[in-house]
């Protein structure tokens, strides 16, 4: 439940979508960067043994960027024999992205997804009617975030911790799936005061996570937050499941096997059936 797909015109072409679209540039202006369209990420899963996948988007600077985009999602989803979910995806601070939001979903897709600042901290005041449509339409949200600290790569944010939390407790309705492991934020349900409950409706996606944390994050993930508030995402295709499944194997994980059940897809189909 964390998959990226692209139009094919994006694929053939990334370099005509390049100007004005600085985020999308500094992750897939190399020519090597991965990118896959809905039939690409269906083999994929065939081969691995993924029986749904949640597909995303990218955020999008122009209107026109993130319409041709949605729309290929949909006609992605509608084209997959019920393999895939669709999420759209806008670029929050935009004055059309609700508009677009309310576009998308009504053409059929099942949250948003994968919204993201690359270039700046979160901007909360953009972000709320976001999380306001998806808590009233009963949808989630995945948002983009990432530890504040270490290693710099493409597409880490300068995001803090502070204003995730407040985009979170200002939104306990929605269903916010938080990738990339929160950024580390499950760590502060260690406080005996207020965190355990302002995350009560936060769930994490692995997405990325052999790059980034030691097996030992998933169990603290689990135990701190409760087994079905882990979901497997591969961020695919950066990653594929038999990498993740050596990391959630390892000694230290703490994942037994009816956690992983729901790690590997039972919390996402309660998410989006």
């Amino acid at each position: 439940m964390h998959t990226h797909i692209f139009p094919p015109e994006v694929i053939a072409d990334r370099g005509r979508f390049l100007d004005g679209e600085p985020a999308f540039a500094a992750i897939y202006a190399d020519p090597q960067a991965p990118m896959v369209d809905g039939p690409g990420l269906v083999r994929a899963m065939d081969a691995d043994g993924v029986d749904v996948s949640w597909a995303m988007g990218f955020p999008w600077v122009k209107r026109e960027n993130a319409r041709l985009h949605n729309d290929y999602l949909a006609q992605a989803v509608a084209g997959s024999g019920g393999r895939l979910r669709g999420m759209a995806c806008v670029r929050p601070p935009a004055d059309w992205a609700l508009a677009e939001a309310e576009r998308a979903l009504a053409a059929g897709l099942h949250g948003l997804g994968e919204l993201a600042f690359y270039d700046s901290d979160l901007d909360n005041q953009s972000l709320n009617p976001l999380c306001a449509l998806c808590a009233e339409a009963d949808k989630p949200l995945l948002l983009h975030t990432n530890e504040p600290v270490g290693h710099i790569y493409p597409g880490k944010a300068p995001m803090t911790l502070a204003a995730l939390y407040r985009l979170v407790k200002d939104n306990p309705r929605t269903k916010l799936v938080l990738a990339h492991m929160a950024g580390g934020l499950f760590f502060y349900a260690l406080l005996k005061k207020e965190v355990s409950a302002v995350l009560a409706n936060v769930w994490l996606d692995t997405a990325a996570s052999p790059f980034l944390y030691k097996p030992r994050a998933y169990g603290l993930a689990v135990e701190l937050l409760g087994a079905d508030k882990l979901l497997y995402g591969s961020d695919y295709p950066l990653l594929r499941l038999p990498r993740y499944k050596k990391e959630f194997s390892a000694p230290d994980s703490g994942l037994d096997d009816s956690t992983l059940a729901l790690v590997l897809g039972r919390s996402a189909s309660r998410l989006i059936a």
